[in-house]
């Protein structure tokens, strides 16, 4: 059979050699002083360079913006040359990177943020408990940034547009899902501002319109993606409610004024969650293909054969693979075979080193 999944793509400025992505995923490897990439990060994004485009795993664009461990940041000259170093080797083994930028906003710790509550659009605790090097992993009650704040924000990610560029990034993607910053500001539930940031649908997708203006002045728009996860339900701090749909296409239209890359759109991870949720969807993709001028990533727990029959839809124009390329680093030629896929490692996804990294056997000739 031939696959839809192997043909090539444009998205934006991106022509893809196939629609076989591979989603950001947060490994936790960067263990080094000032969040600097590594030569082992290299090789892992290198063995993967077979995938049509490489989302990175979310790089943080400022201390205020870390929420977990050991993650890679983007503020810094040394974070720059570290990221070159992988963008050198996923180029030289043939593949194209994008840089996902990331601010976790209230879902991060005291213990990253020099012992200060971590920001927010409100002061609303997302009873949450985070990834902890202490026996404290419980969220607290973050601080509502200021509009002053708010500008350091958007600079924060216009210099990480920049400096992805620098670092030979091929585009960035803006990380406005999963119940991180952007998505704090969308939701009613978090945002409960009374100022031009909080209220109405234009004023909570107002920091993330100023973001893509922002970062649209350092880099080409076409080649700039951003992620939702507008069916992310009761994870977070956040669920699902009936002015979910309506505030996503308003942050859908918004986007479509800049000519994106992409839309990169997860779909429900769980659909029991989601089941008997009021202005829930089963399918996102369905929904936003034809609001989206941009074309569309879909993700969310899809296997070869579900994912081609996505495109065959025309539901998207790629598909994100997630764990299946953690344990598989010659993903696209696994699915060019219908070969069977290593199993993940689920205890080794965070815990730092090679093991689960950089050993998962490939398919021999």
């Amino acid at each position: 059979m031939s696959l839809q999944l192997l043909t090539p793509v444009r998205l934006g400025a991106l022509q893809l050699a196939n629609r076989v992505v591979m989603a950001p995923l947060t490994r936790c490897r960067c263990d080094t002083p000032g969040f600097v990439p590594t030569p082992m990060m290299a090789e892992y994004y290198a063995l993967r360079a077979g995938a049509g485009l490489i989302v990175s795993e979310g790089t943080i664009v400022s201390p205020q913006a870390r929420g977990y461990p050991y993650t890679p940041g983007i503020w810094s000259a040394e974070q720059v040359a570290g990221w070159r170093l992988v963008t050198d080797a996923v180029h030289a083994a043939g593949g194209q990177i994008v840089c996902q930028l990331w601010h976790c906003g209230r879902l991060s710790l005291p213990e990253y943020q020099d012992g200060q509550p971590p920001v927010a659009p409100s002061a609303i605790n997302p009873q949450w408990k985070m990834f902890s090097l202490t026996d404290q992993p419980d969220t607290v009650t973050p601080r509502a940034l200021s509009r002053e704040d708010i500008r350091g924000v958007v600079a924060d990610f216009r210099r990480g547009a920049a400096n992805a560029m620098a670092a030979g990034f091929d585009g960035i993607e803006i990380h406005s899902s999963n119940g991180y910053l952007f998505h704090q500001f969308f939701s009613a539930q978090s945002n409960q501002r009374s100022d031009e940031y909080g209220g109405s649908h234009a004023n909570r997708a107002r920091l993330f319109v100023e973001t893509l203006d922002a970062v649209a002045s350092v880099m080409p728009t076409e080649r700039i993606g951003f992620r939702l996860n507008p069916m992310l339900n009761r994870h977070h701090g956040l669920h699902v409610d009936e002015d979910t749909v309506p505030m996503w296409e308003h942050v859908v239209a918004r986007a479509n004024e800049f000519g994106l890359a992409y839309l990169h759109l997860t779909e429900p991870l769980s659909p029991k969650q989601i089941a008997d949720t009021p202005g829930a969807l089963a399918d996102v993709g369905a929904h936003f293909r034809p609001l989206a001028k941009t074309p569309i990533i879909s993700n969310g727990g899809l296997d070869r054969d579900k994912g081609e029959a996505r495109l065959q839809a025309g539901l998207c124009d790629a598909v994100a693979y997630g764990q299946a390329w953690i344990a598989n680093p010659d993903l696209v030629e696994r699915f060019r075979r219908n070969a069977p896929l290593n199993a993940v490692d689920r205890d080794t996804f965070y815990q730092g080193g090679r093991q689960g990294y950089l050993d998962y056997p490939t398919l021999s000739a």
